[in-house]
């Protein structure tokens, strides 16, 4: 019964996000969704303490991304992103900083200081 209750709480968290990501701006909304698909897949058959540090994780995701869309009132509405500090970068594992990498490839189209375009 337990497990049956953390597979509902994984699925209400994902379905959440996906719900959220419906405010982001519609050239992002796909790759928001897909990264967050690609994400809950691959976690599927973790630990269990991976998944308590990935539902945590999302769950701030989640909370962070309501407020930075003003869900509360438009007055509430925050620039959306974070900036992240040195300190928060060394904690991730190699593949966590290419996946970041391309992210920002993917969401900004610039490689290196230049646009697609440019190169």
């Amino acid at each position: 019964m337990a497990s049956r209750t953390h597979v509902q709480r994984v699925r209400i968290l994902y379905k959440t996000i996906l719900r959220l990501h419906r405010g982001l701006p519609a050239q992002i909304q796909p790759l928001g969704n897909n990264y967050v698909r690609d994400e809950f897949k691959r976690h599927k058959k973790c630990s269990e303490s991976e998944a308590i540090t990935f539902l945590r994780e999302w769950t701030d995701y989640a909370a962070s991304l309501a407020e930075q869309l003003g869900l509360r009132g438009p007055h509430t509405g925050q620039p959306l992103g974070k900036c992240l500090e040195e300190e928060d970068l060394e904690l991730l594992r190699d593949e966590q900083v290419c996946q970041l990498y391309e992210l920002m490839i993917a969401a900004t189209g610039k490689t290196g200081g230049k646009s697609k375009d440019e190169t």
